[in-house]
């Protein structure tokens, strides 16, 4: 039976869960399609890619990747504080928004609105620090991308 490897275009159901079991994303949601994606282009998480490696169609796995293999550890230095003047009104701890960098858009996380008229903000990925276990089921190796399309 043919074993997946890099480059190849795969087809996989997964549901992606925190160790405490708190799902935080899943194709098996209802209305969403099973990912379809060429290995090696550096689309997934590393630890996502390493895997799928050596699956076989039809295959179910469960693989727990630690934070260096995907979002990275929590960085301290990317946690700061900011006169809350300089947001939008009305942020509260948990809203996230998004910042207009040099590199495009990007994510930060409010913290916390403190009582000096500051705000802790965090742009730290919301996955960052956390071992991420997922369930995958290989449903399709392809050798392209036309392939996943034309069948």
């Amino acid at each position: 039976m043919r074993k997946i490897t890099n480059g190849d275009t795969v087809t996989v159901h997964y549901t992606g869960k925190l160790e405490d079991g708190t799902v935080f994303d899943s194709s098996l949601t209802e209305g969403r399609e099973p990912l379809t994606v060429t290995l090696g282009q550096k689309s997934l998480i590393q630890g996502f890619e390493d895997g799928l490696i050596d699956m076989t169609e039809g295959e179910n796995k469960t693989v727990t990747i630690p934070s260096a293999d995907a979002y990275g550890d929590h960085e301290a230095s990317l946690v700061f504080a900011v006169p809350t003047d300089r947001l939008p009104e009305g942020v509260t701890p948990g809203t996230t928004l998004t910042l207009q960098t040099p590199n495009g858009p990007s994510m930060i996380s409010v913290v916390s609105v403190n009582e000096d008229n500051t705000a802790t903000l965090d742009h730290n990925h919301p996955l960052a620090g956390k071992a991420l276990i997922f369930e995958l089921e290989v449903v399709k190796i392809s050798d392209t991308v036309e392939e996943v399309v034309n069948n």
